[in-house]
């Protein structure tokens, strides 16, 4: 079977093209082996559903793995402590058969109950008890936690597994429990009802920082497309193909993967695009680029939903980059941190950036076709000035540069006018050619 690059739910390394995990799963089997409770938040397809499942194959040697997905469960299951109790049982009959005969029949007294007394409380003594009936440790993850961020049973099941990690040394409980989603639950808010205020109490306080960098390296890049090369023998410069990827994506795994679909069955037959070979190159790179830019995805869909549900991030997002306001990165702030957990930026050296330049293409797109955008003036004189610095679809750099400098010293020399009448100065010369009047 042929293999591909997939950007559609998880990625198996023998029918898709992927990056060499095994550093990053070594890490995090060491927090495991260090029984710590954590959770991997990252932003959407980040690759957090296929980490868990390289993870889940990787610690099995070792550990009894229960692994579920909050996404199976339904949003009213949430609803009452009952519900919770029969669904959460039934997920993990399905999940794993390495479960003692009378652990099961309690989990299938607990899922098919039609009584309410299935409690959360009963739910762990059963857990607890399997846990200290079992011959290897067991380790629990959960998948796509956000499903259940916004209920009072889900705080409830967290203060359970608090309550017994807390308890370890007198009760047998889980070696290590993994969340992941893209919020951090230990920043929960929670409306119990709905007269209350919003409320940041989340018992998940116990949990480990998740520090495993997922972003793709250039070299985790590279030996991907040796991968591939060794499939297609294209003749690509591996090296530069993978410095690009790099540039343009930060190492975002989704974007890293959609430009390389893109390249591989896209622009294949194009105009200038004949064979593989030239569409492994910076011009393919370029075209499939252009290409994700103009099309719209799942990511993108989802970033400009966080803009219109948000609208303390479009303004921060806004002045970051049309007024190039260095936002330094402090703790607490409500839109910086949302920008964060949503991916669309990154701390450097202090200061809140774009994440990347992909990101940062689209941003400005979206935001100079909005109307209030287009009302401004600057708008207008850079439709104006457009025809000034585009030739043949191209960008005349050296135009732009040459404007650049005019306005450059005419800014300077306004700045310092004051100094300059004081000194007689009249005009300004810009390599003997270009004459600006900075004094009238």
């Amino acid at each position: 079977m042929r293999k591909t690059f997939n950007v559609s739910g998880n990625c198996y390394p023998e029918l898709h093209y992927m990056v060499d995990l095994s550093d990053r799963l070594l890490e995090i089997k060491k927090m495991v082996d260090a029984g710590q409770y954590f959770t991997i938040n990252r932003a959407r397809q980040y690759g957090k559903t296929t980490t868990l499942n390289s993870l889940e194959g990787l610690l099995r040697q070792n550990y009894t793995v229960i692994s579920l997905d909050f996404q199976i469960i339904s949003h009213g299951d949430f609803e009452t402590e009952q519900r919770f109790v029969a669904a959460f049982s039934r997920e993990i009959l399905d999940s794993t058969r390495e479960i003692p005969k009378s652990i099961k029949e309690q989990l299938s007294l607990l899922a098919f109950s039609q009584t309410n007394t299935s409690t959360l409380s009963l739910l762990f003594k059963v857990l607890t008890g399997w846990c200290r009936q079992s011959e290897k440790k067991i380790v629990l993850m959960i998948d796509e936690v956000d499903s259940a961020t916004n209920n009072q049973v889900f705080l409830d099941f967290l203060a359970q597994l608090r309550g017994y990690y807390l308890k370890r040394r007198k009760y047998s409980t889980f070696q290590s429990v993994i969340l992941a989603g893209v919020y951090d639950v230990k920043n929960i808010k929670r409306k119990v009802q709905p007269d209350d205020d919003h409320k940041v109490n989340s018992p998940w306080n116990i949990a480990a920082d998740f520090l495993v960098d997922m972003d793709f390296s250039a070299e985790d890049i590279s030996g991907m497309l040796k991968d591939y090369e060794n499939d297609h023998h294209t003749g690509m410069d591996i090296n530069q193909m993978s410095k690009l990827l790099f540039d343009y994506t930060s190492g975002y795994p989704f974007l890293v993967s959609k430009l390389c679909k893109l390249i591989d069955e896209r622009i294949l037959g194009m105009e200038g695009f004949p064979d593989k070979k030239s569409t492994w190159t910076k011009e393919g790179f370029l075209k499939s680029v252009r290409i994700l830019l103009g099309e719209s995805n799942t990511l993108f869909d989802s970033l400009v939903n966080k803009l219109e549900d948000y609208p303390e991030l479009d303004k921060m997002l806004r002045e970051l980059l049309f007024k190039g306001k260095e936002i330094p990165y402090v703790i607490g702030i409500r839109s910086i941190e949302m920008a964060l957990m949503f991916g669309f930026v990154k701390v450097r050296d202090h200061l809140v950036c774009v994440a990347n330049r992909i990101f940062e293409t689209l941003l400005y797109n979206l935001f100079l076709a909005s109307p209030d955008i287009q009302q401004d003036r600057i708008y207008d004189a850079a439709v104006k000035d457009k025809n000034l610095f585009i030739e043949n679809g191209q960008l005349n750099m050296k135009r732009i540069l040459e404007r650049f400098v005019v306005h450059l010293t005419l800014f300077m020399a306004i700045k310092g006018k004051n100094s300059m009448r004081k000194m007689g100065v009249k005009e300004v010369v810009l390599r003997d050619k270009v004459l600006v009047e900075a004094v009238v």
